[in-house]
């Protein structure tokens, strides 16, 4: 019998989807999702949709907490839906993060691939070294920092988000007052007037250094010049302070028009060390602790010896393969934005002439350039697949095959699409040796894994 819409229902929460809803099923055997929910809470749950073979809920009223339920300790959580994961212990976090890996490795890709326990965090709050805040009004008017609610665009103040550094809450709400102090108006999306549409900040965690740019409509800042002055009296850490440009009624963020109104435009820091230079528009990992454990998985998979060449694939700024290009022969990087293989280029070239001389980057769609590298005969030994969430397309992964390597590392953020694509590679001669969840994303539904696979070592 089909639930219905505000129906009420006391239900068990067995596990966790992949979006970090809690699953539970009704007397018929219909899954139901239901958000903010722990495994072992039982609940009662009123109804919202019914979409036939499962259902979405949300709680009415928590009957029997799940031993794993901690309290939330931020008001924003709830509507904010950043954390989805903040009312959970994070051992619980970690175990369910593992059995979304191995529940999308077993059910989309049909593997019975050894799914390792999720890697921790070195830290698991104040680990994110972007944020992106949408500048809105409070409720008496003022200026304000926050975030989205889930599917709108109503900003939900939030003036000491928890996943940021202390510091970079500090200077989102330093601006605020300044604006406020000012007269500079927050951008309204139904009228589409005001100035300041975002604060994008990014912090080295080796380095401290931070960047600050302000999304305007426009590239002129009123007391741009006294914002500089007070900003870096009030925060000595801040490298370079940035204007960028973004006019169009758009979901995007940043413009492509960046001017800098302090310092050299970008701030430094390593990574797995390899030095680098992020500036706004760059892709960098949020979590630098955590993506060097990432690093160290990917290397250990590789099992790279002097003679090797490798090749890596959406390779981005370059920092994956050069973090070990020191244990090979050769490494030749791929990335589709020439912003980012300029940046690798220039990575390379700062740790010096050995790693420069034995590195090559450029600028070409991944599938297109595989498949031209395996027309040309090229044969790497390890190649490195860093893709999107969409995963690869079959012509990246057939270049893969022709070129033979011997190991495949896949380093992906969508368990899903690295299920689909380990088991299209086991299809072609590749056998999935394990699978390491990796938590670059404390407290919120995300989760990165690498995936080792080898050629005839079945």
């Amino acid at each position: 019998m089909p639930l219905k819409k505000n129906q009420l229902l006391t239900l068990t929460i067995e596990c966790l989807s992949n979006d970090g809803s809690g699953v539970a099923h009704s007397e018929d055997g219909e899954a139901v999702f239901v958000p903010g929910t722990a495994p072992g809470d039982e609940a009662r749950v009123r109804i919202v949709k019914d979409c036939g073979r499962y259902a979405f809920g949300i709680l009415d009223a928590l009957l029997t907490p799940s031993p794993d339920r901690i309290p939330t300790d931020c008001p924003a959580a709830g509507p904010c839906g950043g954390c989805s994961l903040r009312h959970l212990r994070y051992q619980a976090e970690l175990a369910a993060k593992q059995g979304n890996v191995t529940d999308a490795f077993r059910r989309i890709g049909g593997l019975d691939v050894p799914v390792l326990p999720a890697l921790p965090s070195p830290e698991v709050d104040r680990y994110r070294n972007k944020v992106q805040f949408p500048v809105g009004r409070d409720k008496n008017g003022a200026p304000c920092i926050g975030f989205y609610a889930g599917r709108t665009h109503r900003i939900v103040p939030c003036p000491d988000c928890k996943l940021q550094p202390s510091v970079l809450n500090e200077i989102g709400n330093a601006l605020c007052a300044f604006f406020a102090s000012h007269g500079i108006q927050p951008y309204d999306e139904e009228s589409r007037k005001g100035l300041v549409r975002h604060i994008f900040l990014r912090r080295g965690v080796h380095s401290g250094q931070i960047m600050v740019c302000l999304v305007c409509t426009r590239p002129k800042l009123p007391h741009a010049e006294e914002l500089c002055i007070q900003l870096r009296e009030q925060f000595a850490d801040i490298a370079t302070i940035l204007l960028n440009v973004n006019a169009k009624n758009t979901n995007v963020i940043l413009g492509s028009e960046t001017h800098t109104l302090y310092g050299p435009g970008y701030i430094e820091d390593t990574l797995k060390g390899v030095p680098v230079r992020p500036g706004p528009l760059s892709f960098y990992q949020v979590n630098t602790l955590a993506a060097e454990q990432l690093y160290s998985i990917a290397a250990e998979y590789a099992q790279l010896t002097p003679d090797d060449l490798l090749l890596d694939l959406y390779c981005g700024m370059g920092t994956i393969g050069l973090s070990m290009a020191g244990s090979c022969r050769e490494l030749i990087g791929v990335e589709i934005v020439s912003e980012a293989i300029d940046s690798a280029k220039a990575n390379a070239a700062r740790m010096g002439d050995a790693i420069a001389a034995k590195s090559r980057f450029f600028c070409a769609d991944a599938g297109e350039a595989a498949t031209r590298l395996a027309a040309e005969g090229l044969h790497p030994d390890v190649i490195i697949l860093d893709p999107p969430r969409k995963g690869c397309d079959e012509p990246t992964l057939s270049a893969v095959v022709r070129m033979s390597p011997r190991r495949v590392v896949y380093v992906s953020c969508n368990p899903s699409t690295a299920a689909r694509d380990s088991a299209w590679l086991e299809q072609h001669g590749y056998h999935s040796e394990k699978v390491q969840p990796v938590d670059l994303f404390p407290r919120t539904k995300h989760v990165e894994c690498v995936i080792a696979l080898s050629k005839g070592e079945i």
